[in-house]
């Protein structure tokens, strides 16, 4: 199997697949191409995608670039930061040339903030017409133009690897901005709904990774260091929810075996279309439920 340049396998889950056979009998998929997804639903474009395993790289890389990608962004009150955020990846994905929309999940429920269940959520409410995800933080902008956003058809890609994280260097960290296709994204159930607070839930869907028996990549040949992201969070402006109550100190470090998307709930209030600094996004204000009998960590006091 061939990498991309920009790409490197870190966490060896599973044995690479090989592909046999030329490209020759597919070349009409791709000389074809404009004509098809012109007339094609999203669906049957997918399956035409998904064959296109076996093209050559001008047709692989034709297909590629049909891809719609749908960055969902968790988000509660920090407004400073989003009109910010939109604009910069709207210009950064533009000059890519990579389809996208974004998707802004506002929490505006009375519980702590969950991450992980505002993912989910972004998840469930990207439509069908979208092929893969990126969990974005709306903090940390991209500042080098050779990082990767494109389809992740191998596995999942850590964008914000711990090399190049402004804060965060261990080597189970994949939080920050991690791409998924959706297909990777539901094998592992989503991202588990017990973290109420902030931390913690990227850690255990690093476990999940890993259930799932899939390969994780990170970047390769990028050599800004911590000057690649610029991180826009002022810690002594706005504190991090960090508490730990009743038996959340002892529950935060376990695996959630059944939790994810089988068992979120949530109502969405409203759902708003947006133009921010010339860019479009779409935001979507949610109430998450919590069941206090089994997360009574979603409350303080």
């Amino acid at each position: 199997m061939m990498y991309s340049s920009r790409r490197k396998p870190v966490l060896y889950f599973k044995e690479e697949r090989r592909w046999g056979g030329g490209s020759t009998g597919l070349r009409i998929v791709y000389q074809n191409f404009q004509t098809l997804t012109s007339h094609v639903n999203a669906s049957d474009l997918s399956n035409l995608i998904t064959l296109c395993t076996h093209c050559d790289d001008d047709a692989r890389a034709a297909f590629r670039e049909a891809r719609i990608f749908i960055i969902v962004v968790p988000f509660r009150e920090r407004f400073e930061e989003l009109l910010v955020f939109v604009p910069f990846l709207h210009a950064f994905l533009n000059k890519k040339k990579i389809r996208h929309k974004i998707l802004v999940i506002n929490q505006v429920d009375h519980y702590r903030f969950n991450r992980a269940s505002l993912i989910n959520v972004g998840y469930l409410e990207s439509g069908n017409d979208t092929d893969y995800l990126a969990m974005h933080d709306v903090d940390l902008l991209p500042l080098n133009e050779a990082l990767d956003y494109g389809f992740p058809e191998d596995g999942p890609f850590h964008v914000a690897s711990p090399e190049l994280h402004p804060l965060y260097h261990y080597k189970t960290y994949v939080g920050g901005i991690l791409l998924l296709t959706k297909k990777h994204y539901r094998m592992c159930n989503g991202m588990s709904n017990r973290f109420w607070g902030w931390g913690r839930e990227d850690d255990e869907f690093y476990r999940r990774l890993r259930k799932a028996e899939l390969q994780l990549y990170r970047p390769s040949g990028i050599t800004t260091g911590s000057k690649t992201f610029l991180h826009l969070h002022d810690p002594a402006w706005r504190k991090r929810d960090q508490k730990r109550v009743a038996s959340q100190k002892q529950e935060q470090f376990k695996v959630d075996p059944e939790g994810g998307l089988t068992n979120l709930r949530y109502a969405v209030e409203s759902r708003q279309e947006l133009t921010i600094g010339g860019a479009p996004c779409t935001v979507i204000s949610t109430k998450l439920e919590c069941d206090q009998s089994q997360t009574p960590w979603c409350l303080l006091g």
